[in-house]
């Protein structure tokens, strides 16, 4: 039998057995299990498709296992409180948890804390990556969403506090659920609300782009991989299909089932807790608190698919199976580093650490020192030309300019080489 394409990974708050397990998503069939605790609700993730990853149910620690590894005891990694929400960057470079109010970044290569985000004012519920894992996307009980720029959160100077991009502010209750879409930073963004709405954002702007209100309190959702649909998962056990391509949408609207793509899923008997669509858009997966996860035909909105559970289901993914995920005797590339509980400026010292992070993230517009100086070069071999300066006066005053430059950078130069012997040559 060959390895399927995608896998559903499940977990549920009474687990005796096993922690999480895996099922083929055509056949329903039993993969692998992963044994030890139970993990808390919006907090599985798959890390750099090596390891599966999920926060303990009531502790302050994650639960780490070795994708290919049947049926072993997890590691755990502790962290400095409750982590309400978990999500690793589809690179695999990075993992963010929501611990209390505050968003804990941390780079997966070292296992150093980058930074700790304290911009909500109540827990955050929900962490989600961008595609390209340039932006994720925070929800929490304070009724906002923020929007954060990886390249602003890694930084070198960590008196600086980081801001968000952007403050969605729109919902009027605590946020239960969000969803990235494809596109990177020029995806859509939905956020579910206890205020009975689902609304879409634009990531790069911030703006607003459609408000949908339900007669319930919306728990999950998500998009179909082209956004044509969104799905909502109900308190009552219902799943809402919006179509997003309706000629008769609006911005903010009421939910009406009709014959345009707006429809329900009907078969909970519970809250819906967990929505996921397969690669292809045919396939839905909800979980729900009465015990099950099913598996929906998209378009004939009919239940393919139930699977049992000893309790409420706190996780319920589709998801690429990982290259090794069934070859037993694959080993992770890379093995886990031990993640730090803080930030290294308090770890080193007085004088802290410099670590000085090159290339993909940077934003910055300015100069280098090397391009500076390349144009610097280029002006003085061309003084003696008329048709750059001209000549007479201007050209001595010009010239008196370049020579004051020169001092400056060579001064800067001193000044960074005498800045880097004393780090090389100070005793450790």
């Amino acid at each position: 039998m060959a390895a399927p394409l995608e896998v559903i990974v499940t977990s549920d708050s009474g687990s005796q057995l096993w922690n999480s397990s895996v099922f083929d998503l055509h056949s329903g069939s039993s993969l692998l299990s992963y044994r030890g605790g139970s993990s808390s609700a919006r907090t599985m993730t798959v890390l750099n498709g090596q390891y599966l990853l999920s926060a303990q149910l009531g502790k302050n620690f994650i639960n780490m296992w070795e994708i290919h590894r049947k049926d072993q005891l997890q590691q755990k990694m502790v962290c400095p409180g409750l982590v309400t929400s978990l999500t690793a960057s589809p690179n695999g470079l990075f993992l963010a948890a929501g611990v209390a109010e505050a968003v804990y970044l941390w780079e997966v290569s070292t296992g150093k804390l980058l930074s700790v985000l304290s911009r909500h004012y109540q827990d955050v519920t929900c962490l989600k990556f961008t595609d390209d894992s340039s932006h994720f996307v925070s929800g929490g009980k304070d009724n906002l969403a923020l929007v954060w720029s990886l390249s602003s959160v890694i930084q070198l100077d960590l008196s600086h506090t980081p801001e968000p991009r952007h403050v969605l502010s729109r919902h009027s209750l605590p946020i239960t659920d969000l969803h990235c879409g494809l596109m990177g930073a020029q995806a859509r963004v939905a956020t579910a609300s206890l205020d009975q709405t689902v609304k879409v954002w634009e990531l790069s702007s911030g703006e607003l782009l459609l408000s949908v209100l339900f007669d319930v309190e919306i728990m999950s959702v998500t998009f179909d991989p082209c956004e044509y649909f969104l799905f909502c998962g109900g308190s009552d056990g219902n799943i809402f299909q919006v179509s997003l391509c309706s000629q008769s949408l609006s911005w903010d609207k009421s939910f009406q089932s009709d014959n345009d793509g707006n429809q329900v899923f009907k078969g909970h008997r519970n809250l819906v807790t967990c929505l996921s669509v397969s690669m292809d858009g045919t396939l839905l997966l909800s979980g729900s608190h009465d015990e099950t996860v099913r598996l929906w035909d998209v378009q004939s909105k009919q239940s393919i698919r139930c699977l049992a559970h000893k309790g409420p289901v706190t996780n319920a993914i589709i998801t690429a199976a990982p290259a090794n995920m069934f070859l037993p005797d694959s080993r992770p590339a890379v093995p886990l580093p031990r993640f730090s509980r803080h930030l290294h400026a308090s770890e080193g010292g007085e004088s802290g650490e410099v670590c000085v992070r090159l290339g993909r993230y940077s934003q910055e517009d300015e100069q280098t020192y090397l391009q500076k100086a390349d144009k610097l070069n280029y002006l003085m071999n061309a003084v003696t030309d008329k048709s750059v300066f001209g000549d007479g006066e201007n050209t001595k005053v010009r010239v008196a300019e370049l020579e004051e430059e020169v001092q400056t950078l060579k001064k800067v130069n001193k000044d960074l080489y005498d800045f880097s012997s004393q780090l090389l040559t100070k005793p450790t």
